[in-house]
């Protein structure tokens, strides 16, 4: 019999798997797919010898996550790349707000009005960068706090809507740039802790970049299944799994997949009725003819580009999303540009671009020419260096990959008390009425994006249970 075994080859099922195999237990993997990844594949998508990542792209949690940092995934092929600002936000006049590496570069860009206000926010922080993002991703606490006071200090700060924090803005360009942060989880600016979604990705930006993984996301993949193989983890794909008994004998079963596919499989019934799901992607990958032809320099130097030309624009396009159930007519976008810093990933000349707009989940409408659109504010001529594209609204985003039911990419929504408290109101998120059954996906905490905290702390909870007599 096995110690445990792990369903869905995820960043987070593979962490999972990894961080049990460190301590001894005998464990296998079982991927639905031919390939590990889930988030994080690479695949050529549109042309011969494009290289695209159909879903995350840019890792700034990935490469401060302190699961991944804790492993030798650079020994398995893991490279980070960084492009010379981590992001860009451009506005219509052709001039741009920055997080850049560089807190003082970053405050520069806001304005001399503003410049002080972001210094006082983040500096207070940057020092016990390392000791706060652990304790923040692993609430709720799998392991007592490092350093309480600055987590206490952080979340007097962040656990407000981001629009009180904003408050500490004067100007519409700190305020914009601040709004897009919030709004790559799709959370209402107004919402339960989105300050601290925001400041998390700003500090990350400041502390370690915003990085992409050199030949794509599928990198970071691979270097986990590697690691895990070497470990004598057995790693199983083309085997999807439609109830318990397809499984081997084990002694614990730990599920990197959404709390609906879980109930089916494990007979739960309607143990996570109350899970909500968020607004769903549409997403485009492009093959260029060269760079996108930015107004503002500085987004042509910029790994990540946020496109919204506002605050408000930003939070319309949410609210549209997220709440009167339509598409935007003008969508805040989140756009990578991998060419800029990895020349392996188009022909010499080329490059792939990444963009991606907020719709309602499970939308079924076309929103390419709405995109363009907003994308030739900011780069008049973008259409005419488009060779290919590679479209997925929410229907086939969900297809790729079951975890983002209606094309939530956050596998659930980040929004109310389900921003902290998911996938129920437990002290042991991870855990399920099964004692032998444990759920390690994003819809728990520390929730979305590619940095595996989310197995590295159920994989913490599993262990204490297979250590019992």
């Amino acid at each position: 019999m096995l110690d445990a075994v792990v369903v869905g080859a995820g960043p987070n099922g593979l962490t999972a798997a990894v961080e049990l195999a460190r301590r001894g237990f005998s464990v296998a993997l079982f991927e639905a797919r031919p390939t590990v990844g889930g988030g994080a594949r690479t695949e050529e998508l549109t042309l011969p010898g494009f290289r695209h990542d159909p879903c995350s792209a840019a890792h700034p949690l990935g490469i401060n996550s302190p699961a991944f940092r804790a492993m030798p995934l650079e020994r398995y092929g893991l490279e980070w790349l960084h492009a010379d600002l981590p992001m860009a936000h451009p506005f219509p006049d052709g001039t741009a707000a920055v997080l850049a590496r560089s807190v003082a570069e970053t405050a520069a860009s806001f304005g001399p009005r503003d410049a002080g206000s972001y210094r006082r926010l983040v500096e207070p922080f940057l020092p016990r960068w390392d000791a706060l993002v652990r304790d923040f991703m692993s609430l709720p606490f799998t392991a007592l706090p490092r350093d309480p006071v600055t987590l206490a200090r952080f979340g007097l700060t962040g656990l407000p809507p981001s629009t009180w924090l904003m408050r500490r803005f004067h100007d519409e360009r700190a305020k914009t740039l601040f709004a897009g942060l919030v709004a790559h989880v799709m959370a209402p600016l107004g919402g339960l802790a989105t300050g601290a979604i925001g400041l998390v990705f700003a500090l990350a930006a400041h502390a370690r970049g915003w990085p992409v993984a050199r030949g794509g996301s599928q990198s970071i993949s691979d270097a986990l299944a590697g690691y895990l193989t070497d470990l004598g983890g057995a790693v199983h794909t083309d085997y999807e799994v439609k109830r318990l008994d397809d499984l081997p004998p084990a002694r614990a079963y730990v599920f990197d997949t959404s709390p609906t596919a879980l109930a089916r499989i494990a007979g739960f019934g309607g143990y996570y009725d109350g899970y909500r799901y968020g607004p769903g992607v549409f997403k485009v990958d492009y093959a260029l003819d060269g760079p996108v032809p930015w107004t503002a320099p500085e987004a042509r130097a910029a790994g990540t580009v946020q496109i919204g030309a506002s605050r408000a624009e930003i939070g319309t396009a949410l609210r549209a999303a997220s709440r009167e159930g339509r598409a935007p007519d003008r969508p805040f976008m989140i756009t990578v540009q991998p060419s800029v810093v990895d020349p392996t990933r188009a022909p010499d000349g080329k490059q792939v671009f990444w963009a991606y707009g907020h719709v309602p989940n499970g939308w079924t409408g076309d929103l390419t020419d709405v995109m363009e659109r907003q994308l030739e504010r900011f780069a008049p001529g973008f259409r005419d260096r488009v060779l290919a594209r590679a479209i997925a609204g929410p229907p086939q985003i969900a297809a790729r990959n079951a975890n983002y039911v209606g094309g939530d990419i956050g596998s659930g929504a980040v929004s109310g008390l389900q921003t902290l408290l998911r996938p129920k109101l437990s002290l042991s998120p991870y855990s399920t009425l099964h004692p032998a059954v444990f759920i390690c996906s994003s819809a728990t905490p520390p929730g979305p994006g590619v940095h595996g905290m989310s197995g590295h702390n159920a994989a913490k909870t599993v262990w204490r249970r297979l250590r019992r007599p």
